[in-house]
């Protein structure tokens, strides 16, 4: 990912800031001729197994691309908010439109997870994820045992030790004072706007 200096921010941070929210993610590998393969999954993130953390997420058995996964390099790409930014937004006339983001991308090769025990911890952290905040939160044990070990023979757990993670934030860094202030004016009540007031100081 191209990142000038003034859009750099701290990856492993910025992932954790816009989960759950990013947690589907493109997941993209490349098969033995350069052809990228992408799948968007729902994914977990653990911050503290290994140095860049541990990315976990699964595919249908019949999705070919857990074949590509072995001994090859795996992009993660995590999209946070992002908004179109209007000329008419800025205080001065000199800009054009743009588009202001927040993403994450984090790399590693993808490990099967064949252990059935493994694996059905991987779908009940996967659901806890976005069960956790409701008023009745559902659990995988609610499924019945037949059933629940016959879909979980037709999918293909796996987990990702990141070894690399880099972040963009796009906020208008370089932009003039005057300008960051009208912006944050205009995305305040947006997902993007605390990220947008993080720049006026800068």
């Amino acid at each position: 990912m191209y990142i000038p200096p003034y859009f750099s921010a701290p990856a492993k941070e910025t992932l954790l800031d816009i989960l759950p929210a990013a947690n589907f993610a493109q997941i993209i590998t490349a098969d033995a001729d350069g052809v990228p393969m992408a799948s968007h999954l729902p994914t977990a993130y653990d911050p503290d197994k290994g140095e860049f953390g541990t990315i976990y997420a699964h595919v249908a058995r019949a999705n070919p691309h857990w074949k590509l996964f072995k001994d090859r390099q795996t992009l993660i790409i995590f999209s946070g908010p992002h908004d179109y930014i209007s000329p008419r937004f800025y205080a001065t006339t000199i800009n054009v439109p743009t588009w202001n983001y927040v993403a994450v991308h984090a790399y590693g090769e993808p490990v099967l997870i064949e252990d059935p025990v493994a694996a059905a911890q991987v779908l009940k952290r996967l659901t806890s994820d976005n069960e956790k905040d409701r008023n009745n939160p559902w659990d995988v044990s609610e499924v019945e045992e037949k059933r629940f070990s016959a879909m979980l023979k037709a999918i293909v757990v796996f987990e990702i030790p990141v070894t690399r993670m880099e972040a963009k934030a796009k906020l208008g860094q370089n932009k003039k004072t005057e300008d960051k202030q009208a912006v944050f004016d205009a995305l305040q009540k947006t997902e993007l706007g605390d990220w947008q007031k993080s720049v006026l100081d800068e």
